[in-house]
């Protein structure tokens, strides 16, 4: 989801993450100045899935379906200990990244009118951003910072359904993994 200003964010749009709440201390005040998504009340977390279905299709069934799909994958844990980038864009690295890949592909295929991103990258890249929509210079001096803040460890065991309601990202149902 930080892959847009805020100036992008429609009401009405979802989007399934990954909660990172180990990364915090790390990336907070990175994130507040340099990602938009911050700012709109998204926490540090890796996009399984962003868009997915409007906010008025998301009712018991799909929630159900969510449940579902999610509840079929097993609890794991990731390591962020090395930075990334996009063109204007930092972001940490979960190792393993399969196993969040597989969740996005699980969801992507029950809903393929909701393909990763519309469909604008081949390639899934996990990834949680620190800054989005800057100079290489300023983002030099972010992993700088990140450096001396890795590695850290996550235990991944639900994902979550956020929506925005046209000032901010909002939480809804979390979807809890197996163990």
């Amino acid at each position: 989801m930080a892959d847009d200003s805020t100036s992008g964010f429609q009401a009405g749009r979802t989007g399934l993450i990954v909660r990172i709440p180990e990364a915090e201390p790390a990336v907070r005040a990175w994130r507040e100045r340099f990602d938009p998504s911050a700012r709109a009340g998204v926490p540090a977390h890796v996009t399984v899935l962003f868009p997915f279905l409007d906010e008025s299709r998301i009712d018991a069934r799909v929630r159900s379906a969510l449940a579902a799909v999610l509840g079929g994958h097993r609890a794991f844990d990731v390591r962020f200990e090395s930075c990334g980038r996009f063109p204007g864009v930092l972001y940490l690295a979960p190792e393993p990244a399969t196993p969040l890949r597989r969740l996005t592909e699980a969801i992507a295929d029950r809903w393929p009118e909701a393909p990763p991103y519309e469909g604008r990258f081949a390639d899934i890249v996990p990834h949680l951003t620190v800054a989005d929509g800057h100079d290489d210079a300023v983002l030099d001096g972010i992993e700088a910072d990140l450096r001396g803040r890795l590695p850290f460890v996550s235990r991944v065991s639900a994902v979550e359904l956020m929506a925005y309601d046209g000032v901010k990202w909002r939480e809804g149902p979390s979807f809890s993994l197996l163990g």
